[in-house]
């Protein structure tokens, strides 16, 4: 008997958010369902995917760390992508996060209990990269960002480009 009710993920399977099995994760289904959730709730100029986002800070971090990287948003491809304010006022939604997050990490060989902290700098940074590049004019200022990641491109790919963008860079971070 599983915890809770079951998903259907883009590969087909039966999935619980809740009860998440390593064996059970597909990149397959990440890459699609992050490549398909955009940042900011979708308030930004353009759709900008977690997928795409998820790319960039693994490619700003130092490169023993670009795994995680990665996957740091991963358990949004089950739980999706709730905005920081709301999720501050959900106290029980972080553990599940966590949790699912955990499992994720087992399931390709990351540490479970020790997320690199240069990658939550990093996601704050293109965090601040991103607001300046996709955001209108701010109508008060954000709180605790650091600058900006200068030079940084955001494509703002489409779905499919994304999906590849993220594939291709688990292919090269992840080798068979």
């Amino acid at each position: 008997m599983r915890s809770g009710a079951w998903i259907q993920t883009y590969s087909g399977i039966q999935f619980w958010p809740m009860d998440a099995r390593p064996e059970e994760i597909v990149i397959e289904d990440i890459a699609h369902a992050l490549s398909m959730l955009c940042r900011f709730n979708g308030h930004c100029r353009q759709f900008y995917s977690v997928a795409e986002h998820s790319v960039l800070v693994s490619g700003v971090v130092p490169p023993e760390q670009a795994r995680w990287g990665l996957l740091h948003d991963a358990a949004e491809a089950y739980l999706s992508d709730i905005p920081k304010p709301v999720k501050r006022e959900l106290p029980a939604f972080h553990p599940w996060e966590d949790r699912l997050l955990a499992v994720i990490a087992t399931r390709f060989g990351l540490d479970p209990d020790h997320p690199p902290e240069a990658v939550k700098q990093a996601d704050m940074a293109l965090l601040a990269t991103e607001k300046s590049v996709l955001m209108g004019p701010e109508p008060a200022p954000w709180r605790d960002l650091p600058a900006p990641v200068p030079g940084l491109e955001i494509l703002a790919l489409s779905p499919r480009e994304a999906k590849a963008f993220f594939l291709a860079r688990f292919a090269a971070l992840f080798p068979v």
